[in-house]
């Protein structure tokens, strides 16, 4: 990854970017409305010949003038090439319509964050999040999570589980190599890695502590697959630091959570958790970290996403430095035992243990 040194831009590659960030919304409209459209999906269809105007407004049902206007945009963009008089779908285009990370990201942006990020400045000078009010009257998302609009709420797990879904064959063969008999899942939302670690040791009981209203859509989960014998629930209010949690455990998991919390919070998270667990429990946390990153892209794709916690979930978290994480651990209480970066789309996993 670009160790971020040196300006990489002389002077004119410098202001032609700048032209793009001014039109950055116009393009990501155009190409969005492009895939909505079907229009990609027709180009993508048709192969290296492509084709004009007149045949991609027959196959779609948009007016000439509309596909001519957005398609030439396209070719400023670079989603489109042009071999006259057919358009032809270039290999950004491609992606935009094929990809599935892209398409994650992409809904993500329009449906979740799109109309927020008008508030980001007031979002950094308040620190809470400004941006909310476009999808409900909650203080955090997370109260609001299983009441956002349809669309908002489908993108927000599909974005969710798009990253952490991907990590789960890998971070069950770990986390189960010992045979735990009881983990607690901190954050554990809809159930979904509760249920992965049900159906994948039949031993196994899992608690999940999270909202109460987060807690009502897990046990729902794990009552329609058949676990709702070994999956419980524990309603907390991990922002409440009188909040106790409970004992017992020989595992606790902790997946794409803590970077929901201010570092304060994280800090005050990880001491309940050292104070409840047993001296020989182990401790995982799977988070992703925007300096451990393989690649450019993901660390500019963490970058942005740290800004819709800024705008809509809280106003005072992001995905962190991993040197900035690894801190509070320490002042927690806590010690890893292993690291291992770059799991399944450039997640890292901490097994800790309580620092002796």
């Amino acid at each position: 990854m670009t160790s971020y040194q040196n300006d990489p831009l002389n002077a004119l590659e410098a202001k032609i970017e700048a032209q793009k960030i001014a039109f950055a919304p116009i393009v990501f409209h155009t190409a969005r409305t492009l895939r909505d459209l079907g229009i990609l999906s027709a180009l993508d269809k048709a192969g290296k010949e492509g084709l004009n105007a007149k045949q991609i407004s027959a196959e779609t049902d948009i007016s000439e003038y509309g596909v001519k206007v957005l398609l030439d945009m396209a070719l400023s963009a670079h989603i489109v090439t042009w071999n006259k008089p057919n358009y032809i779908l270039a290999n950004l285009g491609y992606f935009l319509v094929n990809d599935g990370m892209t398409r994650a990201n992409l809904d993500f942006t329009a449906d979740v964050c799109y109309a927020a990020m008008m508030h980001l400045t007031e979002a950094i000078k308040e620190g809470k999040p400004a941006g909310l009010k476009e999808l409900g009257d909650w203080p955090t998302i997370y109260e609001g999570l299983s009441r956002l609009p349809q669309k908002a709420k489908e993108s927000w797990f599909n974005f969710d589980h798009f990253y952490s879904d991907r990590s789960f064959p890998i971070l069950l063969e770990r986390v189960f190599a010992n045979k735990p008999k009881k983990l607690f899942d901190i954050g554990g939302n809809t159930g979904k890695w509760a249920l992965e670690c049900c159906n994948y040791d039949p031993d196994v009981e899992v608690t999940i502590i999270d909202l109460p209203q987060q807690i009502d859509m897990a046990m729902t989960n794990a009552e329609q697959q058949g676990f709702s014998d070994r999956i419980k629930g524990f309603p907390a209010n991990l922002l409440d630091s009188e909040q106790t949690l409970p004992e017992g455990a020989d595992v606790w998991w902790m997946s794409q959570f803590l970077d929901c919390f201010s570092p304060m919070e994280i800090l005050s998270i990880l001491r309940r958790v050292r104070a409840s667990m047993a001296e020989n429990a182990t401790v995982y946390i799977l988070e992703l970290f925007w300096d451990a990153q393989r690649y450019d892209a993901a660390a500019y794709s963490l970058n942005a996403t740290s800004l819709y916690f800024t705008c809509l979930a809280n106003g005072n978290s992001r995905f962190y430095r991993s040197d900035d994480f690894l801190e509070l651990v320490a002042e927690a209480g806590l010690e890893v035992v292993t690291r291992t970066d770059d799991i399944g789309l450039g997640h890292t996993l901490l097994e800790l243990q309580a620092a002796k």
